[in-house]
Protein backbone atom coordinates (compact mmCIF):
# COMPACT_ATOMS: atom_id res chain seq x y z
CA UNK A 1 0.00 0.00 0.00
CA UNK A 2 1.12 3.36 -0.80
CA UNK A 3 -0.04 6.63 0.95
CA UNK A 4 0.13 10.45 -0.38
CA UNK A 5 0.11 12.53 2.59
CA UNK A 6 -0.51 15.85 1.55
CA UNK A 7 0.92 19.15 3.90
CA UNK A 8 3.08 16.22 5.46
CA UNK A 9 5.49 18.52 6.23
CA UNK A 10 3.35 20.49 8.35
CA UNK A 11 2.48 20.63 11.89
CA UNK A 12 -0.37 17.61 11.88
CA UNK A 13 0.51 16.34 8.31
CA UNK A 14 4.18 15.71 10.01
CA UNK A 15 2.68 13.97 12.68
CA UNK A 16 1.02 11.83 10.94
CA UNK A 17 3.83 10.61 8.91
CA UNK A 18 6.29 10.19 12.00
CA UNK A 19 3.25 7.76 13.29
CA UNK A 20 2.91 5.68 10.56
CA UNK A 21 6.48 5.34 9.45
CA UNK A 22 7.45 4.63 13.51
CA UNK A 23 4.65 1.41 13.45
CA UNK A 24 2.05 3.65 15.72
CA UNK A 25 -0.83 2.09 14.00
CA UNK A 26 -0.77 -1.54 14.24
CA UNK A 27 -1.28 -3.54 11.52
CA UNK A 28 -0.95 -0.26 8.97
CA UNK A 29 2.64 -0.77 7.18
CA UNK A 30 2.47 0.91 3.43
CA UNK A 31 5.24 0.61 1.28
CA UNK A 32 5.74 3.99 0.76
CA UNK A 33 4.68 7.11 2.15
CA UNK A 34 4.86 10.13 0.23
CA UNK A 35 4.99 13.47 1.55
CA UNK A 36 3.48 16.20 -1.08
CA UNK A 37 4.21 19.64 0.36
CA UNK A 38 4.74 23.18 -1.32
CA UNK A 39 6.99 23.78 2.00
CA UNK A 40 5.83 27.59 2.84
CA UNK A 41 6.18 29.08 5.77
CA UNK A 42 4.31 26.18 8.16
CA UNK A 43 5.98 23.52 6.07
CA UNK A 44 9.41 22.44 7.59
CA UNK A 45 11.47 19.44 6.44
CA UNK A 46 12.98 19.63 9.55
CA UNK A 47 9.45 18.15 11.23
CA UNK A 48 10.21 14.75 9.09
CA UNK A 49 13.92 14.43 10.65
CA UNK A 50 13.09 11.41 13.12
CA UNK A 51 11.89 9.54 10.06
CA UNK A 52 14.20 11.30 7.07
CA UNK A 53 15.98 7.94 6.93
CA UNK A 54 13.17 5.46 6.23
CA UNK A 55 13.95 4.35 2.82
CA UNK A 56 9.80 4.35 2.52
CA UNK A 57 9.63 8.30 2.95
CA UNK A 58 9.26 10.07 -0.39
CA UNK A 59 8.91 13.69 -0.63
CA UNK A 60 7.83 16.07 -3.59
CA UNK A 61 7.98 19.30 -3.15
CA UNK A 62 5.27 21.21 -5.11
CA UNK A 63 1.81 22.80 -4.82
CA UNK A 64 -1.51 21.31 -4.66
CA UNK A 65 -3.01 23.27 -7.01
CA UNK A 66 -0.63 22.17 -9.98
CA UNK A 67 -2.63 19.52 -11.84
CA UNK A 68 0.42 18.42 -13.46
CA UNK A 69 2.17 18.16 -10.30
CA UNK A 70 -0.81 16.20 -8.14
CA UNK A 71 -1.00 13.84 -11.18
CA UNK A 72 2.31 12.91 -10.89
CA UNK A 73 2.32 12.03 -7.17
CA UNK A 74 -0.91 10.53 -6.99
CA UNK A 75 0.53 7.48 -9.72
CA UNK A 76 0.52 4.15 -7.31
CA UNK A 77 -1.57 5.56 -4.71
CA UNK A 78 -3.89 3.70 -2.71
CA UNK A 79 -4.55 6.25 0.18
CA UNK A 80 -4.71 10.36 0.25
CA UNK A 81 -4.49 12.04 3.22
CA UNK A 82 -5.36 15.28 2.83
CA UNK A 83 -3.65 17.87 4.95
CA UNK A 84 -2.05 20.87 3.44
CA UNK A 85 -4.21 23.82 3.98
CA UNK A 86 -3.95 27.65 4.72
CA UNK A 87 -4.71 27.35 8.58
CA UNK A 88 -4.12 30.61 10.62
CA UNK A 89 -7.42 32.41 11.29
CA UNK A 90 -5.67 35.57 11.66
CA UNK A 91 -3.83 35.64 8.61
CA UNK A 92 -7.02 35.04 6.73
CA UNK A 93 -8.54 38.27 8.08
CA UNK A 94 -5.42 40.06 6.70
CA UNK A 95 -5.34 38.15 3.55
CA UNK A 96 -8.02 35.79 2.70
CA UNK A 97 -6.87 35.38 -1.15
CA UNK A 98 -4.25 32.48 -0.57
CA UNK A 99 -7.13 30.62 1.34
CA UNK A 100 -9.16 30.36 -1.04
CA UNK A 101 -6.62 29.54 -3.76
CA UNK A 102 -5.22 26.96 -1.26
CA UNK A 103 -8.33 25.44 0.67
CA UNK A 104 -10.20 25.59 -1.87
CA UNK A 105 -9.06 25.72 -5.62
CA UNK A 106 -6.14 22.92 -4.37
CA UNK A 107 -8.44 20.20 -2.82
CA UNK A 108 -10.47 20.86 -6.59
CA UNK A 109 -7.58 20.08 -8.18
CA UNK A 110 -6.96 16.62 -5.82
CA UNK A 111 -10.00 16.06 -5.73
CA UNK A 112 -10.09 15.34 -9.42
CA UNK A 113 -6.61 14.11 -10.21
CA UNK A 114 -7.94 11.63 -7.65
CA UNK A 115 -10.95 10.86 -9.14
CA UNK A 116 -9.07 10.19 -12.84
CA UNK A 117 -6.65 7.69 -10.54
CA UNK A 118 -9.18 5.76 -9.13
CA UNK A 119 -7.51 6.39 -5.56
CA UNK A 120 -8.83 3.86 -3.24
CA UNK A 121 -9.86 6.09 -0.52
CA UNK A 122 -9.68 9.75 0.04
CA UNK A 123 -9.37 11.17 3.73
CA UNK A 124 -10.14 15.02 3.88
CA UNK A 125 -9.21 16.66 6.89
CA UNK A 126 -11.10 19.34 8.42
CA UNK A 127 -11.78 21.72 11.27
CA UNK A 128 -14.41 22.01 13.72
CA UNK A 129 -14.36 25.83 13.07
CA UNK A 130 -16.73 25.41 9.77
CA UNK A 131 -19.72 25.19 11.89
CA UNK A 132 -19.09 28.56 13.13
CA UNK A 133 -19.93 28.97 17.02
CA UNK A 134 -21.99 27.53 19.55
CA UNK A 135 -23.35 28.72 23.03
CA UNK A 136 -24.23 25.25 24.51
CA UNK A 137 -24.41 21.43 23.61
CA UNK A 138 -21.81 20.59 20.94
CA UNK A 139 -22.37 19.84 17.13
CA UNK A 140 -22.81 16.72 15.61
CA UNK A 141 -21.81 15.92 12.19
CA UNK A 142 -25.11 16.98 10.27
CA UNK A 143 -24.61 20.29 12.10
CA UNK A 144 -25.69 23.43 9.70
CA UNK A 145 -21.98 25.21 8.41
CA UNK A 146 -22.27 28.56 9.56
CA UNK A 147 -18.39 29.90 9.13
CA UNK A 148 -17.33 32.81 10.44
CA UNK A 149 -13.52 33.54 9.55
CA UNK A 150 -12.29 33.45 5.85
CA UNK A 151 -10.09 30.39 6.91
CA UNK A 152 -13.09 28.46 8.21
CA UNK A 153 -15.47 29.43 5.37
CA UNK A 154 -12.71 28.12 2.75
CA UNK A 155 -12.40 25.05 4.78
CA UNK A 156 -16.19 24.42 4.42
CA UNK A 157 -15.95 25.05 1.04
CA UNK A 158 -13.60 22.18 0.19
CA UNK A 159 -15.53 20.21 2.27
CA UNK A 160 -18.49 20.60 0.46
CA UNK A 161 -16.34 19.78 -2.63
CA UNK A 162 -14.99 16.73 -1.05
CA UNK A 163 -18.74 15.67 -0.21
CA UNK A 164 -19.61 16.28 -4.17
CA UNK A 165 -17.03 13.90 -5.75
CA UNK A 166 -17.86 11.41 -3.52
CA UNK A 167 -21.80 11.57 -4.27
CA UNK A 168 -21.47 12.79 -8.43
CA UNK A 169 -18.64 10.75 -8.74
CA UNK A 170 -18.30 7.73 -6.47
CA UNK A 171 -14.80 8.87 -5.00
CA UNK A 172 -14.11 7.33 -1.51
CA UNK A 173 -14.32 10.32 0.34
CA UNK A 174 -14.23 10.27 4.18
CA UNK A 175 -13.95 13.72 5.96
CA UNK A 176 -13.01 14.65 9.74
CA UNK A 177 -13.41 17.58 11.89
CA UNK A 178 -11.24 18.07 14.64
CA UNK A 179 -11.05 20.49 17.25
CA UNK A 180 -7.87 22.37 17.82
CA UNK A 181 -4.87 20.87 18.04
CA UNK A 182 -1.45 21.38 20.65
CA UNK A 183 1.72 19.48 20.41
CA UNK A 184 5.51 19.09 19.18
CA UNK A 185 6.29 20.79 16.12
CA UNK A 186 3.41 23.41 16.36
CA UNK A 187 4.39 26.33 14.38
CA UNK A 188 5.07 29.32 17.12
CA UNK A 189 2.20 31.93 15.33
CA UNK A 190 -0.70 29.27 17.09
CA UNK A 191 -1.58 30.27 20.47
CA UNK A 192 0.47 27.49 22.93
CA UNK A 193 3.58 27.36 21.08
CA UNK A 194 3.35 31.33 20.78
CA UNK A 195 2.71 31.70 24.72
CA UNK A 196 4.81 28.77 25.83
CA UNK A 197 7.88 30.24 23.69
CA UNK A 198 7.12 33.79 24.28
CA UNK A 199 7.25 32.96 28.57
CA UNK A 200 10.52 31.16 28.58
CA UNK A 201 12.25 33.32 26.71
CA UNK A 202 11.16 36.23 29.54
CA UNK A 203 8.48 37.82 26.98
CA UNK A 204 4.85 38.77 27.40
CA UNK A 205 1.34 37.06 25.59
CA UNK A 206 -1.50 38.52 24.49
CA UNK A 207 -4.80 37.52 25.63
CA UNK A 208 -7.92 38.10 23.60
CA UNK A 209 -11.05 40.23 24.59
CA UNK A 210 -12.04 38.96 28.08
CA UNK A 211 -10.27 35.96 27.74
CA UNK A 212 -13.69 33.62 27.86
CA UNK A 213 -13.65 32.22 24.16
CA UNK A 214 -13.66 27.98 24.71
CA UNK A 215 -11.84 25.86 22.97
CA UNK A 216 -11.37 21.87 23.18
CA UNK A 217 -7.61 20.98 23.11
CA UNK A 218 -6.56 17.93 21.49
CA UNK A 219 -3.57 16.58 21.43
CA UNK A 220 -1.60 16.27 17.49
CA UNK A 221 -1.39 12.11 18.31
CA UNK A 222 -5.09 11.77 19.36
CA UNK A 223 -5.99 13.50 16.08
CA UNK A 224 -3.67 11.23 14.19
CA UNK A 225 -5.09 8.50 15.87
CA UNK A 226 -8.80 9.40 15.28
CA UNK A 227 -7.81 9.86 11.39
CA UNK A 228 -6.47 6.60 10.72
CA UNK A 229 -9.27 5.03 12.80
CA UNK A 230 -11.53 7.03 9.66
CA UNK A 231 -8.98 6.29 6.81
CA UNK A 232 -9.04 1.98 7.76
CA UNK A 233 -12.79 2.08 8.83
CA UNK A 234 -14.74 4.71 8.54
CA UNK A 235 -17.62 4.82 6.11
CA UNK A 236 -17.52 6.14 2.74
CA UNK A 237 -19.49 9.34 2.22
CA UNK A 238 -19.26 9.85 6.23
CA UNK A 239 -17.92 12.95 8.16
CA UNK A 240 -16.35 12.13 11.82
CA UNK A 241 -15.89 14.61 13.98
CA UNK A 242 -12.29 14.41 16.30
CA UNK A 243 -12.49 15.75 19.21
CA UNK A 244 -10.42 16.19 22.70
CA UNK A 245 -12.63 16.18 25.56
CA UNK A 246 -11.51 19.30 27.45
CA UNK A 247 -12.66 22.36 27.32
CA UNK A 248 -11.06 25.38 28.64
CA UNK A 249 -11.41 29.23 28.10
CA UNK A 250 -8.71 30.76 27.04
CA UNK A 251 -7.92 32.65 30.32
CA UNK A 252 -7.77 28.88 31.83
CA UNK A 253 -5.41 27.92 29.26
CA UNK A 254 -3.39 30.99 30.10
CA UNK A 255 -3.15 29.88 33.56
CA UNK A 256 -2.25 26.63 32.80
CA UNK A 257 0.74 28.06 30.48
CA UNK A 258 1.67 30.34 32.61
CA UNK A 259 1.68 27.92 35.81
CA UNK A 260 4.02 24.98 33.34
CA UNK A 261 6.61 27.87 32.55
CA UNK A 262 6.42 29.01 35.96
CA UNK A 263 5.81 32.62 34.99
CA UNK A 264 2.67 34.68 36.19
CA UNK A 265 0.07 36.93 35.07
CA UNK A 266 2.99 40.60 35.24
CA UNK A 267 3.17 38.13 31.50
CA UNK A 268 0.11 38.89 30.09
CA UNK A 269 -1.66 41.46 27.91
CA UNK A 270 -4.61 42.58 27.33
CA UNK A 271 -5.26 43.39 24.02
CA UNK A 272 -8.06 43.98 21.86
CA UNK A 273 -10.32 41.18 20.50
CA UNK A 274 -9.75 39.44 17.08
CA UNK A 275 -12.30 39.94 14.47
CA UNK A 276 -15.15 36.94 13.67
CA UNK A 277 -14.00 35.78 17.07
CA UNK A 278 -16.04 32.87 17.52
CA UNK A 279 -17.22 32.28 21.52
CA UNK A 280 -17.07 28.51 21.75
CA UNK A 281 -16.20 25.21 19.83
CA UNK A 282 -17.18 21.95 21.45
CA UNK A 283 -17.53 18.55 19.15
CA UNK A 284 -19.74 15.78 19.65
CA UNK A 285 -17.42 12.83 18.85
CA UNK A 286 -20.51 10.22 19.57
CA UNK A 287 -19.94 8.96 15.94
CA UNK A 288 -16.33 8.43 16.10
CA UNK A 289 -16.07 6.80 19.34
CA UNK A 290 -19.12 4.18 18.66
CA UNK A 291 -18.43 3.20 15.37
CA UNK A 292 -14.80 3.45 15.29
CA UNK A 293 -13.75 2.71 19.19
CA UNK A 294 -11.85 5.98 19.19
CA UNK A 295 -11.24 7.84 22.42
CA UNK A 296 -8.42 10.83 23.20
CA UNK A 297 -6.01 9.28 25.16
CA UNK A 298 -3.71 12.17 25.86
CA UNK A 299 -4.90 13.95 28.99
CA UNK A 300 -4.53 17.67 28.65
CA UNK A 301 -2.06 17.69 31.58
CA UNK A 302 0.29 15.29 30.40
CA UNK A 303 0.03 16.63 27.12
CA UNK A 304 0.71 20.22 27.82
CA UNK A 305 3.46 19.40 30.17
CA UNK A 306 5.21 17.38 27.43
CA UNK A 307 4.52 20.03 24.93
CA UNK A 308 6.23 22.58 27.27
CA UNK A 309 9.31 20.83 27.77
CA UNK A 310 9.42 19.65 24.30
CA UNK A 311 9.41 23.18 23.10
CA UNK A 312 12.35 24.10 26.10
CA UNK A 313 14.52 21.20 24.78
CA UNK A 314 13.80 22.26 21.12
CA UNK A 315 15.08 26.23 20.76
CA UNK A 316 16.80 25.08 17.74
CA UNK A 317 14.16 24.32 15.86
CA UNK A 318 11.99 27.15 16.75
CA UNK A 319 13.84 30.31 17.35
CA UNK A 320 14.00 30.60 13.89
CA UNK A 321 10.55 30.39 13.20
CA UNK A 322 9.81 32.72 16.03
CA UNK A 323 11.72 35.00 14.39
CA UNK A 324 9.92 34.56 10.97
CA UNK A 325 6.71 35.54 12.71
CA UNK A 326 7.91 38.59 14.73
Amino acid sequence: MKVLVTGGAGFIGSAYVRNVLSGAYDGFTPSEVVVFDKFTYAGNRSNLAPVERDRRLRIIEADICDPQAVKSALAGIDVVVHFAAESHVDRSITGSAEFVQTNVLGTHTLLHAAREARIGRFVHVSTDEVYGSIADGSWCEDHLLEPNSPYSASKASSDLLARAFHVTHGLDVVITRCSNNYGPYQYPEKVIPLFVTSLIDGGTVPLYGDGLNVRDWLHVDDHCRGIQLVAERGRTGEIYNIGGGTELTNRQLTERLLAATGTGWDRVVHVPDRKGHDRRYSVDITKISTELGYRPQVSIDAGLEQTVAWYRHHRAWWEPLKVAVS
